[in-house]
């Protein structure tokens, strides 16, 4: 592992860490030449997942555009940036564990970041809905927040019987 800072290639562990759920390791690295420390992370290797776009085109799964959507979702919201990343790490999990399918389409990608919007702020669930559905106008964007109102109530029940 070269230094970020001097650009060697001699460096010693001085800590290692599971991190990321025990789905990547961190370490903790002091370089030999400069004695400037840094942290590195090792994750496995997976076979590249490929993403079918609405017109066909297919590309490379990129976690980073699910993060931009959920931060263009969650603007101006009480949603700490830690959570969004789990959600991201936690989809991009979901689509690779145990399934020898190395293709999904973007629609299967945007109803996973719904369900978990859902869960953590519904404004901003409303919000990422109403651009991945297209809302075409007014009377399909209160269909929706209906509803979601609707559910919260048959919940509500349910934690009153």
């Amino acid at each position: 592992m070269r230094c970020p800072y001097c650009g060697q290639s001699d460096s010693r562990v001085l800590e290692t860490r599971l991190a990321d759920g025990g789905y990547s390791i961190r370490r903790r690295r002091e370089c030999l030449a400069c004695q400037e420390r840094f942290t590195t992370y090792e994750k496995l290797d997976d076979l590249p997942l490929l993403v079918i776009k609405k017109g066909g085109r297919r590309e490379p799964f990129n976690q980073h555009k699910i993060l931009k959507g959920l931060l263009k979702a969650c603007e101006k919201r009480p949603v700490p940036l830690a959570t969004l990343e789990n959600v991201v790490a936690e989809i991009e999990r979901k689509l690779k564990r145990g399934s020898l399918r190395r293709e999904v389409t973007t629609t299967e990608i945007g109803e996973m970041v719904m369900a978990k919007l859902k869960e953590i702020d519904e404004v901003a669930y409303v919000r990422f809905a109403s651009v991945y559905r297209e809302f075409k106008d007014i009377n399909t964007f209160l269909q929706e927040i209906e509803t979601l109102m609707e559910k919260e109530k048959e919940e509500e029940n349910v934690y009153k019987d």
